[in-house]
């Protein structure tokens, strides 16, 4: 068996043991791109049904053209003032990220959050703000981080990702999940095809075997080589 279908064990409490992960390479990933035709090429011969293929929802995004240039974004003296004070780690502590937050919700809303966030700070809660934005936050990727030609671009959320998953289940066989992980051990599917067990998905992925730099790997197969029911699908589907 080769390394590149041996992958890695996933040893994470939250999963039980006997998977397997595998980040598949690819090209780089275009706008207009056929995505579902391209997982299919990347995960012939490494995976088979019974697995699931984690797909990132970057790449989705950007095969979408469901990104935006930073340079196309004029940030407002709010977007400047709230992003100084957002974390190093948050998406939106870049101006312009957080201007599209600003512009997707409304300014009475973004002060409105932000005079709780300070609140809650008083009273010794923290992510007022996150919590009150919700998805106009998780829905945006800032630019850090994001490999060439993209490093300037503001990743949007994938459009219909369940679908998008459907068609690759339908074309290959495989499970398949869009992903959206980070190296803060945080996961979360925000689409699956039918039976695919998201729970286990969520858990295998929070050490990102995907990889947050110029890894080029936003596929990775999860396989289950444990005994007994495979946790990565539900009952019903199996």
């Amino acid at each position: 068996m080769s390394l590149a279908t041996r992958g890695l064990a996933v040893v994470r409490p939250e999963v039980p043991a006997g998977l397997v992960a595998i980040p598949v390479r690819t090209r780089l990933v275009r706008p207009g791109d056929d995505l579902v035709a391209l997982v299919a090429g990347a995960i012939a011969g490494i995976a088979r049904a019974g697995d699931v293929v984690a797909i990132s929802e970057t790449a989705v995004a950007i095969a979408q053209g469901e990104f935006v240039p930073a340079e196309y974004v004029r940030p407002s003296k709010l977007a400047y003032a709230l992003s100084r004070r957002a974390g190093a780690l948050a998406t939106i502590n870049q101006p312009e990220s957080m201007q599209l937050v600003i512009d997707d919700v409304g300014v009475p809303k973004v002060l409105y959050a932000t005079a709780a966030h300070l609140l809650g700070r008083l009273r010794g809660k923290r992510g007022v703000f996150y919590e009150i934005m919700g998805e106009a936050i998780t829905a945006i990727d800032g630019y850090t981080g994001t490999m060439p030609p993209y490093e300037r671009a503001i990743v949007l959320s994938p459009r219909e990702p369940a679908a998008f998953a459907q068609a690759v289940f339908e074309r290959t066989a495989v499970g398949c999940a869009v992903v959206d992980a980070n190296d803060l051990q945080k996961a979360k599917v925000l689409g699956a095809s039918g039976g695919v067990e998201t729970a286990t998905v969520e858990g295998a992925l929070l050490d990102n075997p995907h990889g947050n730099g110029d890894e080029q790997t936003p596929l990775v197969v999860l396989k289950w080589r444990g005994g007994g029911r495979n946790p990565l699908l539900r009952e019903a589907a199996e």
